[in-house]
């Protein structure tokens, strides 16, 4: 699933192409990826300009001179500046200058009006400063993995980056929030910064369906030390890379370099 870094990437290059355009029209073919009145939606989003394109957690947020149109891009979503429309294109919006094509072979993204899901999102992991950091960490007892997943807690980590972020701090993600020192969540906090801003210099990772609007593809897949090495030896010790499951999610971690 497209994390922070990706959905950064997208909305970078989706902004030259939008802003100031107008949609003429709009056509929603996916009852999973547009749920309820397709036609409405169409019509609500049809002769209205774009006035900005901008990142909230994982969403894009489409702001229009009336209302927002907001969307997630799921596991497989693409939304694409040019190309031609296929099987998976379940979006087409044709503008005043050129067409925005939304694809997704799984359906697991969503296109919708309003950002009611937007304002149940918790800080921005590279905006929030460390005084709230550590302080909405205290509060919570839950393992520091599951906790960092948690869109209302943090919007924009997934799987990848927690996973980079954890090792880049030697903290295990079995980690009880609560527990950890100041010292470490000084280190968590800073890990989450500097990994964040690394991967969107390299324009995401693409392990697997994930290019930008341009269909172009980020290589930060290339620095993962620990994501999807299980069994590989550990960059900083040798040790091979354990996986785990997590709050449902497989969790790759060094079990020498990262502490409880």
């Amino acid at each position: 699933m497209p994390e922070l870094p990706e959905v950064e990437t997208v909305v970078r290059t989706l902004a030259p192409y939008l802003l100031g355009r107008r949609i003429v029209s709009a056509r929603f073919t996916s009852r999973f990826v547009t749920p309820g009145n397709r036609a409405k939606l169409a019509r609500q989003v049809a002769g209205r300009k774009i006035e900005s394109v901008a990142r909230r957690g994982k969403f894009i947020v489409v702001a229009l001179d009336q209302g927002n149109l907001v969307m997630h891009l799921g596991m497989t979503g693409k939304l694409l500046t040019s190309g031609v429309e296929t099987t998976h294109t379940y979006g087409v919006f044709t503008l005043d200058d050129g067409v925005l094509l939304y694809e997704d072979p799984r359906q697991f993204g969503r296109i919708e009006w309003g950002d009611a899901r937007v304002k149940k999102l918790g800080p921005e992991p590279m905006v929030i400063g460390l005084p709230e950091f550590s302080a909405r960490l205290k509060t919570r007892k839950t393992r520091i993995k599951a906790l960092l997943l948690n869109q209302a807690f943090l919007a924009g980590l997934g799987n990848i980056y927690v996973d980079e972020i954890l090792f880049s701090s030697g903290i295990h993600p079995l980690a009880q929030a609560s527990r950890l020192s100041a010292a470490r969540v000084a280190k968590l906090h800073q890990a989450m910064v500097e990994t964040l801003t690394l991967a969107i210099q390299h324009r995401g990772s693409s392990i697997s369906d994930y290019v930008d609007a341009d269909g172009n593809r980020g290589d930060f897949q290339m620095l993962h030390r620990v994501y999807g090495r299980e069994g590989e030896p550990c960059v900083n010790c040798g040790t091979p890379i354990k996986k785990v499951v997590v709050a449902g999610r497989g969790t790759h971690y060094c079990p020498v370099c990262q502490k409880r």
